[in-house]
């Protein structure tokens, strides 16, 4: 059972570690305005524990199931309140007139103590639980109520007790020092639980806005690629469906012109194919240097701090510089989608005369779970990419960070860059 409660404990641990920036922000955010409540049981505990000569045994009972019932409502307003501010639940409308209830109630028995008659609990003695719960229902209740309201209330609450404890009795100083502790405590405990709330709520708008800015990017993209097909194509297709039709009459006539109307045609769609495989071949073709500076724009951007070091991107031939500027794309993917890394270092390194071309991405979001649950086939192309150069692409994982290592000789790449632009102008002449 202990090995269970361990493990379990443990898993939560790691589970909030390699949990992204912002769920982990969240996450210690909220589990530090929970524990709040843990350290007001502990107050509360110990004023009764303190009260030996004070309250009889039945009434400590009362005031403790009373103080649990109001340690209990604080955690649960709290989670309701963070949930309602963050805009993920209704106001907690009964939640928070039970909170109230209770705090009215803890303060008003322990006044009520000092009249009874039982043990030897003076007004004094009761002033700290006043400050103690006026300052703990200051916290949560900024979360479901206006700013003005829950400052209103808690003044309200504050000054009836304190004129109560002084129509008992209570000495004009501890009276004094109650109004000083329950405003301090006050404006503490709210400007903390508000401002935190408000806090989340930043990180979670800029989460979405950084996801916006991904989906915008393609989007982007997608309009470029698909403006610049129908820029090419558009024309030259209306074109062939103009002259064909041309054809169609002129072949019904019997006029001769039909055949010259199709080898315009012909010459129309073949311009059009190269027209279009050049769109392409821009399109899939990557400018090193370019890439690398957009990624450092794109990772910085996303809040990564990004280092570049380049050492001759512009020296190596286009067909290798096309190549790694897809590694330099696809490793700035990774680092977006399946990492959540603080850091990332790009460097570029060229060996001396023919020497291998080396490009390594290295970043800190390993221990990520996106990073683990990763398996789309980016890589793998990249990979049969470098191995029609010669190169090789390896990833590896060193504790928390990932290191993604593109190699390619240069000569190689040099060599299939010729014999690429050899093909590209067969293919050109001869279709």
């Amino acid at each position: 059972m202990t090995v269970a409660v361990e493990g379990g404990a443990l898993g939560w641990v790691r589970r909030v570690r390699r949990s992204s920036g912002p769920a982990r922000f969240h996450q210690y955010t909220r589990y530090t305005i929970y524990s709040f409540a843990f350290f007001e049981g502990l107050m509360l505990l110990g004023w009764i524990v303190a009260q030996t000569a004070g309250p009889a045994v039945w009434s400590a009972a009362v005031l403790g199931l009373l103080f649990t019932a109001h340690v209990v409502c604080q955690l649960l307003l709290s989670r309701a309140g963070l949930r309602y501010y963050l805009g993920t639940a209704e106001r907690p409308v009964r939640l928070t007139a039970v909170y109230l209830a209770l705090t009215v109630a803890g303060i008003a028995g322990a006044l009520a103590l000092t009249l009874s008659g039982v043990g030897e609990l003076s007004p004094s003695d009761a002033l700290p639980l006043v400050a103690w719960l006026v300052m703990f229902l200051a916290g949560p209740l900024p979360l479901v109520l206006p700013a003005g309201r829950s400052a209103g209330l808690v003044a309200a609450l504050l000054a009836a007790s304190v004129l109560a404890a002084g129509m008992l009795g209570a000495p004009a100083r501890g009276l004094v020092a109650t109004v000083v502790g329950g405003v301090l405590g006050s404006l503490l405990f709210g400007v903390s639980y508000r401002c935190s709330a408000w806090t989340m709520r930043v990180v979670s708008e800029l989460e979405a806005a950084r996801e916006t800015q991904a989906r915008l990017a393609v989007a982007e993209e997608r309009l470029r690629f698909g403006r610049d097909l129908h820029d090419v194509l558009g024309r030259n297709l209306s074109v062939i469906a103009l002259k064909s039709e041309l054809a169609v009459q002129l072949a019904r006539r019997g006029s001769a012109s039909a055949v010259d109307q199709m080898t315009e045609v012909q010459r129309i769609a073949r311009e059009s194919q190269r027209e279009m495989r050049e769109v392409v071949r821009g399109y899939r073709e990557a400018d090193l240097h370019t890439e690398l500076v957009g990624a450092r724009g794109v990772l910085r951007a996303a809040g990564i701090d990004c280092r570049i070091e380049d050492s001759g991107s512009g020296e190596l031939p286009g067909a290798l510089q096309s190549a790694l500027g897809w590694v330099v794309r696809e490793g700035t993917t990774n680092v977006l989608r399946h990492a959540d890394a603080r850091w990332c270092v790009i460097r570029l390194r060229t060996g001396p005369g023919d020497g291998p071309a080396e490009l390594a991405v290295e970043n800190d979001g390993a221990t990520s779970p996106r990073a683990a649950a990763g398996g789309g086939s980016g890589l793998a192309g990249l990979r049969e990419r470098l191995v029609a150069l010669g190169g090789t692409l390896t990833g590896e994982r060193h504790g928390g960070t990932f290191l993604l290592t593109a190699r390619v000789p240069v000569r190689t790449a040099g060599g299939a860059a010729g014999r690429a632009t050899g093909e590209d102008a067969g293919e050109d002449g001869t279709r």
